[in-house]
């Protein structure tokens, strides 16, 4: 997909310029993603520190009230993380009272996932501040530029098979 990191050499070069378009590599483009992404999880972190919680309970929070009823399984592969990553995350949410697990109808070993009230509060309380960057970042533009950035922005997720 990309480069092999280059074998390290007993010589040791130091550069005293920044890297700028080398090999077709826009770097403005990687650091606005840089600084979007800092900014973007900035709001929510502040929030989800006061509960003691980080980033992957954000992930598992927005996940399961997007889709209210998937299966542990299901979570697991929109995440890309394993069993036991997720594990600990869940029941910290479950023992909050954010998530509620219920065995499946059919299959009693399935495990389905549901946000409860305060789990749906504490999902629009990060989605908001994201919400207000998002809108002010569309300001201005026309309704063909959005759908352009939302190509775009599926564009750079992986496909299925990746």
């Amino acid at each position: 997909m990309g480069r092999q990191t280059p074998e390290r050499k007993n010589t040791i070069e130091v550069y005293d310029q920044p890297l700028t378009g080398e090999a077709g590599i826009d770097f403005d483009v990687i650091e606005g993603f840089f600084f979007a992404y800092r900014d973007f999880i900035s709001d929510p972190d502040a929030i989800l520190e006061k509960s003691g919680f980080g980033r992957a309970h954000h992930r598992v929070v927005h996940f399961v009230n997007r889709e209210p009823g998937m299966t542990v399984a299901d979570l697991l592969d929109t995440l890309k993380i394993t069993k036991q990553s997720l594990a600990r995350v869940l029941k910290q949410l479950v023992d909050s009272g954010y998530i509620r697990q219920v065995a499946g109808p059919e299959d009693r070993r399935q495990r389905k996932l549901y946000p409860t009230r305060a789990g749906r509060e504490l999902a629009l309380a990060l989605a908001e501040p994201q919400q207000q960057r998002i809108a002010r970042a569309f300001d201005g533009m026309t309704a063909e530029d959005r759908k352009a950035v939302k190509r775009f922005l599926i564009g750079m997720q992986n496909t299925r098979d990746e």
